[in-house]
């Protein structure tokens, strides 16, 4: 028996784009001006804006809303679909490939989601499908998006009460970042996106991490000022990160601190029913309580991390008092054996020994059940 071998080799290729170009823009969001008197006016491709009934909602949204009549304003559409998590779905992305093809754009033309990271996810993924692949372009309307969702290329949606099961890598060319935004958000939501804020600082920023430690008052009444802040350390720190590594073969993997269990969490109490933040902020409790019982952190830091969680008003028990029912740790665990980053039939997790020392570590489940109970 003989075999030949014949071997076609590539150019490294990434979706999306080379490059991820981020315009902060100060005082009231104008996205009427932005898009249809300033530079961005002289594009010449087509735009595909998708948003939710939420953002459209905003006072200061009226202006753009009202130039399209009936989704369209000269060669531009405009897509405005349900708000929040129920939403995250196939079908979503699906409604914006479909409008997209009714409306006649091409693969050339851009996809432009306004809103956090459900619209910036589901838009983002569309366009990475649409005809192969056309362009996408984000203006990040909540914390959570302008601080992670926006940036490093993750697209995608829930599956079957999983979160983020089926996706891309597909990074916006441009994002515009209007933090003024951020003070129009519901409370939940602008205490969702500092539970990631944080999270960036236990990683990669002591800095951060001191302001979250030591300013909780000014953070929690939205200063301006020290909010600024916290968007750019944490855009300059995830895209460091994911320069180094888009596709998450190493390091960007770190980013996930607080998400194992937090995803598990959300679909346990029902995929939209709390934050995605509120979830990652018990999940960084339980990463950091896990971490001390293997003796990877001390007892000073463990105390510290929970001291910090319940100065922004985040759940710390091992079962959150929202959850019903019994069999917690036995139902979680159950998710987390899905979660799409384990790379073997043990969870992958990412603990803390302290402030920017982080490992990857796959866990016993019986440790993990431990910290659940």
């Amino acid at each position: 028996m003989s075999q030949s071998t014949f071997t076609i080799s590539y150019q490294a290729l990434h979706a999306g784009t080379d490059k991820s170009e981020i315009n902060f823009i100060s005082g009231k969001p104008d996205l009427s001006a932005l898009f249809f008197e300033g530079k961005e006016a002289e594009e010449k491709r087509r735009r595909f804006f998708v948003t939710d009934a939420t953002v459209a909602s905003l006072e200061c949204m009226k202006p753009f809303i009202s130039k399209f009549d009936d989704g369209v304003c000269g060669k531009d559409c405009l897509l405005i679909l349900g708000s929040g998590e129920p939403y995250k779905t196939i079908d979503s992305v699906l409604t914006i490939i479909r409008a997209a093809f009714d409306a006649n754009f091409t693969r050339k033309d851009i996809f432009i989601g306004i809103g956090g990271g459900v619209i910036c996810d589901i838009t983002a993924f569309a366009a990475s499908l649409y005809k192969r692949g056309a362009s996408v372009q984000f203006v990040p309307t909540t914390l959570l998006a302008m601080v992670d969702a926006s940036i490093g290329g993750k697209s995608g949606c829930d599956f079957d009460n999983y979160k983020n099961i089926i996706g891309t890598f597909f990074p916006a060319s441009k994002l515009f970042y209007f933090p003024e935004f951020v003070q129009y958000l519901p409370e939940n939501q602008y205490n969702s996106g500092l539970a990631e804020a944080f999270k960036t600082g236990i990683l990669f920023d002591k800095d951060l991490y001191d302001i979250f430690k030591n300013q909780a008052d000014k953070i929690n009444a939205r200063d301006p000022e020290l909010l600024m802040t916290i968007i750019n350390k944490c855009v300059k720190a995830k895209g460091t990160i994911v320069e180094q590594d888009l596709t998450e073969q190493n390091i960007r993997a770190t980013l996930n601190l607080g998400h194992t269990f937090g995803h598990a969490l959300e679909t346990v109490a029902g995929l939209g029913a709390i934050t995605h933040g509120s979830a990652v902020a018990w999940g960084i409790g339980r990463a950091v309580e896990l971490a001390y019982k293997m003796d990877y952190c001390l007892m000073a830091f463990r105390d510290e991390i929970f001291s910090i969680l319940k100065a922004y008003g985040w759940e710390t028990e091992a079962v959150p008092s929202f959850v019903k029912g019994g069999g917690f740790s036995e139902r979680l665990i159950k998710i987390m054996r899905n979660d799409k980053k384990n790379l073997s039939e043990k969870i992958r997790l990412i603990l803390c020994k302290a402030v920017t020392d982080i490992s990857i570590e796959e866990v016993d489940e019986k440790l993990i059940s431990s910290v659940l109970k």
